[in-house]
Formats: C-alpha cells, structure tokens, sequence
C-alpha cells in the first residue's frame, strides 16, 4: 500500500488568516515549499530574487503571529516582498510581476490592502510605520506597524532621523533589521562593521555554550552569579547599545531562518512589548537556491533563468551599455587626469563604476544609500580641487536635491553628475523612473544640463564634463544598449550649449533633446514618404540653450516640435520661454512640445511604457502631421 501524496500547504494558503490553523512544524514546512514558489516564479519573470529568498521564513513567521491587514506590515525598499505577494492573495498572479498589467515588483497601496505602504526606494519604513502608530492612536486604522528593513538601508540617514523620533515618542512599534550584511552591494561604512562586531562569530557563540552548559554544574548559590556573568559578557559581546540609546529595546541578535526561534521571539514581542522594540535577525541573502547563494550578489536582480543551473537567459546584443560605455570612458580620461574621481550611493554595479573602482581603488568611493552625502562629499572634493564624478541614476539623484541646490549650485562647484536610467526604465515601473531630472536640474542657475542621443554622444559628454570647472555639469543616459554607432577614438569636449543638424528639410523642425533620437529619425523617414522632409537636430543642452539654433529653426519652419523623455518643465518648457521672450509665436510660428505625460507610468516594457507616454516614431510622425494640418492619422494604422 503507497501513501498518499502529501497536499502542499501552500495550496491551502490563500490569505494569511489561514495560517493561523497551521502548527509550528507546518509553518516551517510552508515556508519551504514558499520558497520553491518563489524561485520557480522568478525563473518565468526575473525580478529581485535573493531578497526575497532571505526573508521567507520572516515572511511566514509574520504573517502567522500578527493580524494583517490590520496590523501594518511596512518592507523597507519591498524587493523582497514576493514571498508576502504568495501569501497575501497574489499567488495566482505572481508569474505576472514586473509585466504590463500584471503585479509591480514592489509594494504598492493601489494593488492590495496587504500592501499598506509602497515603497522602492530605501530607508522609509520606519517612518512610514510611525505615521500609522500615530494614527492608530488617535483614532484611525487600529493594529500594529511593523518596519522591516535591512542592514543596507540603515545606511541611510532618514532610518535614524526616524528611529530618533520614535525613541522620543515612546510608542509601540516594532521594527525588524533583516541583517544579511549585504544591500544590493556589500554594505560599506562604520554601521555595516558595528552589526558584523554584534554577531562576531564563533568563539563567542562556543563561550556562550559553554556558560550555559557550565551554569548547570555549579552549587546552587553559585549559579545565580554565573548567570549575572554572563548576561554581563552578552551585553558586552553584543549588545545593541546604538539602537538601544535612540530608545528602542533591542532584542538579538536571533536566526532569522529558524522558526522556531522566530515565532517565539514574535509572540512575545506581540504580547508584551509596550514602546518601541527592535529585533535584530541574521538572514542570508539567496537564501536556499544554490546558484543565488554563490552569486556576487546573491541573486540581487535576474533575468529569466533555468532554475536547475541558475543560468540567465539573456538577449544577445551587438551594442554596449550604456553604462559601460560611461565606464570606460571616464577610466579612461582618469588615467591621465589624477583629479578624476567618482562616487556611487551603494551601486558600484549598476552605475559601472564597480570597473573604476578595480583601475583606482582610491580615487572611488561607495558611500552606502546615501545619495544627500554623496552629493555634499562630491561637493566637498570640487571645492577641494578635485574632478569628481557623482555617479546615480535619476529616480536616487531625488534624493540629494537639497544637496544639489545648496551645496553645488549656489557655490557653482563643478561636481560633474552622471545620470543613469534617464527616461523609462521597464520593470521597474514609476518609482525607477528617470521622468524629473531635466525639469529640477535645468530650473538651478549655472547648472549646466546634456542628454545623451546615443552612446557616442555619451563619450563626447564624459569628455565634456572632465573638462568642465566652472560650474556644476550633468549628463544623461538611457538604461540599456546603446544603438550601435561608431565610437570616437579620443572624444573631444563638445562646445557648451551647442547642439546640432542632422538633417536639413522643410515645413517643420523636429528638435530632440536625449535617447529618443532614434524614434525622431525613423518618424522623419516616414514623414519624407509622405512628402515632408522634416529638418531634425539634436539639441545636446537643455542648458545653456543654443538659442541661436533655436531661432533658426523657428523662423525657418512652418513648426517646430521638441521631444524629450522627461517630464513638463524641462527641455520643452525653456524652449517655450525662449521663444515667448523673443516675440517668436507672435508671427504664427506652431509650436509643440513632446513629453511625459502628466501620469505615473506602470511597469511595461520600455517599448510599451513610451507607448502609453505617446514618444514613439508613430506618435512623433502623427503630431507632425496634427501641426501641419494634413490629418491625424491613426498611430495604429
């Protein structure tokens, strides 16, 4: 007689109430067929992988002891909230994440009411969790908050300021250090070697063994003694006296990947905790998937891969990031420039400067998520006489605008920033977005502000700011493969707000400023079919303009129209102050202005999101034609 098969937990799980009927064992036995889940989802979509695997039995352990939604469950960043997307009603969507129209790969408020608090970028739960304690308090939404943040993100100032005041303010709220020692990059700086010094290894854990079994040995009035000791040679070995003196009571460190450990350190923070309280937990990143495990970092962000190898399945491409294409130019220019140096906020990888940092260790600094320093320390090393290069991309630069503002413009430091993931970035979605730089780069005075056309211009650019003193200097870039063109051997500086002509036609000026020179060019081969012969330029600067070519261009053509991937207020607007200023539209001149449109674009495919944002060739051609007065054709036709 065969036994039957066993029915897996997980299919038994739809919301996490259902986990409150499951025993200790069946809760450590759901949490590994979650993280079977987990990885055989993200094998079909890729997606933020290790986070995800290293929270798994938190995720359980969490959902099994507090009553969510009711009780507030806020992930710092939420790259690793997969596992908490199974369980919370998403289980039948999950092979969906990061696609158009299917599930965000963060938390986001508008896709469940397990989802209290969106996030994406680092560092904001714990505020985010006071909010709602405060709010409980006085009469809204009952229940606990709960942040659960990790070691990497409690680099970044804004952890602090909240734990400061939540200390202050005495209340009940639980905040969880998922401690896996590593953010994306390994963490860097004095906290990420404060929380390695807590846990420091095996000859205390054999001490405290051994105190233990010893205490058992000793005569009973010995024994009270011993235990005073050893409390004494914890507390001294690791002790959480940081968090501790911001006023939370620290509990750990504790095995964030032992259940039993888990539920019963909850259980009696949920019933007896009164102010604030933190729970520090050791996790490992990729956590039970071997390939992730042995990953650089840990299966941070794949692609599609074969979930037997942990092979990726990557497309082929001929052209190089652009990304690298930055790289290698700047290292380049630093070897015959001793003052080049270059600052990343905890993403040498993704900014490339992972591949600076191998050629001049001393010359590239990874701050740690903390784009405000990097900002302030960039403007620091300018006023000290250096060239540095302030590497991040769009949506972090956010972040440090206070900095960029006070602490380069209005000393005109030449920090040079180089802007990454500028425009639409896919997966991803609205919170990775590059849509705003242009706009609150271009409005400071004596910021000097390039955009990209393609990974040639790119190189002119780097060139261009190394050699820039005379004020603070930007450059944007698109994610992704440049788009194949010949590479200048020893790029030159390109003049300061001088952009362009590339092709010279008639009736209507197609003036693009950034990536999406390539979609203006194909709309203009279309429109030539047609019988119109658009002049199109590339106008590299959206600050300084190149009024003189501006000008040209609207006293020539019948319209002209800008197109840019960023949102009102940047490019476009300052060409429409130009042109207003100089009395311009007052001969008849029909003037159009091509941008993001004024909504939150969700995740897609690059292709899809420029799509819905209406700035690619078909949309480009058919606002030609609307100016023109020929027709709106149908972009579909």
């Amino acid at each position: 007689m065969t036994d039957r098969p066993t029915t897996p937990l997980l299919d038994r799980v739809h919301l996490p109430a259902d986990l409150k009927g499951l025993s200790d064992f069946e809760l450590e036995r759901l949490a590994a067929e979650l993280r079977a889940e987990t990885i055989a989802a993200v094998s079909q979509t890729g997606g933020h992988l290790g986070a995800g695997l290293g929270v798994v039995e938190l995720t359980v352990a969490l959902h099994a002891v507090f009553d969510t939604p009711r009780d507030k469950l806020i992930w710092d960043v939420s790259h690793q909230c997969y596992p908490h997307k199974i369980l919370t009603g998403r289980r039948d969507r999950i092979r969906t994440l990061r696609q158009k129209d299917g599930l965000s790969g963060f938390t986001k408020r508008s896709e469940s009411p397990y989802d209290p608090f969106g996030a994406a970028h680092s560092s904001t739960s714990i505020s985010a969790a006071l909010g709602f304690k405060v709010a409980a308090d006085l009469g809204g939404d009952p229940g606990d908050a709960i942040a659960v943040i990790g070691d990497g993100a409690m680099s970044a100032g804004m952890a602090y300021e909240a734990m400061n005041n939540a200390g202050h303010e005495g209340r009940r709220l639980i905040v969880i250090l998922n401690d896996n020692e590593m953010s994306i990059a390994p963490p860097v700086g004095a906290m990420s070697s404060y929380l390695s010094r807590l846990y420091a290894g095996a000859p205390f854990q054999e001490l405290k063994a051994a105190a233990k079994g010893a205490v058992s040995l000793l005569p009973e009035p010995f024994r009270e003694g011993a235990r005073r000791a050893k409390d004494l040679l914890k507390h001294m070995a690791v002790g959480g006296t940081l968090f501790e003196e911001l006023g939370f009571s620290y509990v750990g460190p504790i095995d964030g990947h032992d259940m039993e450990q888990l539920l019963a350190v909850l259980r009696t923070v949920k019933e007896r905790a009164t102010g604030p309280i933190l729970i520090h937990a050791i996790t490992k990143k990729g956590k039970g998937y071997a390939p992730a495990e042995s990953a650089r970092d840990k299966g941070h962000g794949v692609s599609k891969f074969d979930m037997v190898t942990g092979e990726q399945k990557k497309a082929p491409s001929n052209a190089p990031s652009y990304t690298n294409v930055f790289a290698e130019t700047l290292i380049k220019l630093a070897e015959t420039d001793p003052r080049i140096t270059a600052v990343t906020a905890a993403m040498p990888d993704g900014t490339g400067l992972k591949k600076f940092m191998e050629r001049f260790a001393s010359r590239c600094f990874d701050v740690g998520i903390a784009e405000q320093h990097a900002v302030t320390f960039s403007a620091g090393m300018a006023a000290g006489g250096l060239r540095p290069f302030c590497a991040i991309y769009s949506t972090f630069l956010q972040r440090g605008y206070d900095q960029v503002v006070h602490d380069v413009a209005i000393q005109r430091l030449p920090v040079r920033f180089a802007i990454d993931r500028a425009g639409l970035v896919g997966a991803d979605g609205a919170t990775h977005a590059g849509s705003y730089d242009v706009a609150y780069l271009a409005n400071l005075p004596g910021f000097t502000v390039m955009a990209a056309a393609d990974e040639a211009e790119l190189v002119r650019m780097v060139a261009t700011a190394a050699a820039h003193d005379s004020g603070p200097i930007a450059f944007r870039f698109p994610r992704g493969e440049g788009v194949g063109v010949e590479m200048p051997e020893t790029p030159e500086p390109l003049e300061i707000g001088k952009g362009r002509i590339l092709r010279e036609g008639a009736r209507v000026a197609l003036l693009s400023f950034g990536a999406r020179l390539q979609e203006v060019m194909a709309a203009a081969e279309a429109l030539a079919a047609k019988g119109i012969a658009p002049t199109v330029a590339d106008a590299r600067f959206a600050k300084p303009l190149d009024e003189a070519l501006i000008l040209r261009l609207a006293e020539d053509h019948e319209a002209l129209i800008t197109v840019e991937e960023g949102a009102v207020g940047g490019f476009g607007s300052h060409v429409a102050q130009l042109l207003a200023e100089r009395g311009v539209f007052d001969h008849g001149l029909k003037y159009r202005s091509m941008v993001l449109p004024d909504i939150f674009i969700d995740q897609a495919s690059p292709k899809d999101m420029y799509e819905v944002a209406g700035l690619n060739a078909e949309d480009i051609e058919a606002k030609v034609l609307a100016a023109l007065g020929v027709g709106q054709l149908s972009k579909r036709a």
